[in-house]
């Protein structure tokens, strides 16, 4: 075989590679990483306003209750834990959105608690795998 086809062969292969590995990359299993937070305060009239520049907390807890989780966006420092409080009439669960929140799994509960503490900065994505539309986010700092 000539080497000109050789290098031919060996550039293309080199290219589909490279490619490959690029597309990996950008399509990752990434969290979705976001860059603003949003918190809610009660004020004295009873009301709810958003504050996008909270302090993070040690920790937090997310209501599932109703076919949601809330608040559905927390933020907290790196060491603090986030527990989830179940009491809805159907069965819930947390699970973890890509590589970053492998370890976010709990086990399904229609009552009780399940407690995570997140170690590393980074938004973490989550959702219930029996209700897929209900999601939230934890971002740790």
């Amino acid at each position: 075989m000539p080497n000109s086809v050789v290098r031919s062969r060996v550039s293309r292969l080199v290219t589909t590679a490279a490619a490959l590995a690029a597309a990996a990359l950008i399509a990752g299993c990434g969290s979705g990483t976001t860059t603003s937070t949003s918190t809610t305060a009660a004020t004295p009239s009873g009301t709810t306003t958003a504050s996008l520049s909270a302090a993070p907390q040690t920790s937090v807890t997310v209501h599932v209750d109703k076919m949601k989780f809330s608040p559905d966006a927390v933020t907290i420092t790196a060491g603090g834990t986030v527990t989830w409080k179940f009491s809805d009439k159907v069965p819930h669960a947390v699970q973890g959105i890509g590589d970053s929140a492998m370890g976010i799994n709990s086990p399904i509960l229609t009552d009780g608690e399940w407690s995570h503490t997140f170690t590393v900065p980074g938004t973490y994505r989550y959702l219930c795998p029996l209700h897929p539309e209900m999601r939230g986010t934890v971002t740790v700092r």
